[in-house]
């Protein structure tokens, strides 16, 4: 009986409605920073390349502490067994004429460019960041900072390093500071054009009539979405400071004589390149691998990190 009224005339059989089941959303859960790490681990290419730059990090910062590698020692000069041995299983890397091991000057010097190129880069980035924003919301302090970078970015960046590290002397702070004295321009200005963009959307004026504050409607509305185009502004900055460094060093300016770096050993054998090539070559393929492994994977981040790339 009970079967006949819960079935019409055409057989079919009425089912009861679950209003739980009815409440339950279908669609699966979105997360921005799983959908990023997702689109960034598909790509080959830059897993390997993070391995690798993993790798040369590691090296650098760890190896170091347990070589006790001092770039000024001569203590093994006169020992003749030692002197220009080419890369093998016991030197890796081989020696130099000193008889020091250039394993251990390449990754005590790596530590040194990328201690530098990251805190340089970070600096700027921060300080470009705020004073982006702030740039793009103040008409006021548009005026006045439009007319300092016209003067500012007309005279090249690489001069004006050069020039501060002659004039406040060698040394790992002054050199840090020669960078970032003015390095922050160019990301602040990138951010003030953004910034400028975004702020008079439909959804920025909504929100600023709603009463909004600027500093909320620019932290909370506009820099989030332009993580991508910070990341990528990041990841081209890392290896340009790195290059900063080396060719300062190269030249003898920025670092003191006793601190050792890519540019300071590749400068410091750039003698033996045609007759023991092993040392210049090294520390430069060294530096190759560092420069090429953090922008392929800053790029790939700041690709993964574009919303537009999202399914």
């Amino acid at each position: 009986m009970e079967e006949t009224k819960n079935t019409n005339s055409d057989g079919f059989k009425f089912v009861k409605v679950d209003q739980l089941a009815s409440e339950k959303i279908d669609a699966p859960t979105y997360s921005y920073w799983r959908s990023v790490m997702r689109q960034f681990f598909s790509s080959k290419t830059a897993i390997t390349m993070l391995i690798v730059m993993l790798v040369v990090l590691l090296m650098s910062f760890i190896q170091p502490m347990f070589s006790g590698y001092d770039f000024m020692d001569n203590t093994y000069v006169n020992d003749l067994t030692r002197r220009f041995n080419s890369p093998s299983l016991k030197f890796w890397f081989g020696t130099d004429g000193n008889g020091n091991s250039l394993f251990d000057a390449v990754w005590a010097g790596a530590r040194t460019s990328i201690s530098i190129s990251v805190l340089a880069t970070l600096i700027n980035s921060v300080i470009g960041i705020i004073v982006g924003a702030i740039w793009g919301s103040s008409k006021k302090f548009d005026r006045i900072m439009l007319e300092v970078y016209n003067v500012v970015t007309n005279v090249p960046m690489l001069l004006i390093v050069i020039v501060l590290s002659y004039s406040l002397g060698s040394g790992f702070g002054n050199l840090l500071f020669a960078m970032t004295v003015t390095g922050w321009m160019g990301m602040a200005y990138f951010i003030r054009v953004q910034v400028m963009i975004r702020r008079d959307q439909e959804y920025n004026l909504a929100s600023r009539t709603l009463g909004t504050p600027t500093g909320r409607l620019i932290f909370r509305n506009i820099l989030p979405y332009l993580t991508s185009v910070i990341v990528t502004d990041i990841s081209r900055s890392l290896p340009s400071y790195i290059s900063y460094e080396t060719f300062l060093s190269f030249l003898g300016v920025g670092l003191s004589a006793d601190v050792p770096s890519l540019g300071r050993v590749i400068s410091n054998y750039s003698a033996n390149l045609s007759n023991k090539p092993y040392l210049f070559w090294i520390p430069v393929a060294v530096l190759a691998v560092v420069s090429i492994s953090l922008y392929i994977v800053g790029q790939t981040l700041a690709d993964a990190t574009d919303p537009r790339t999202h399914q």
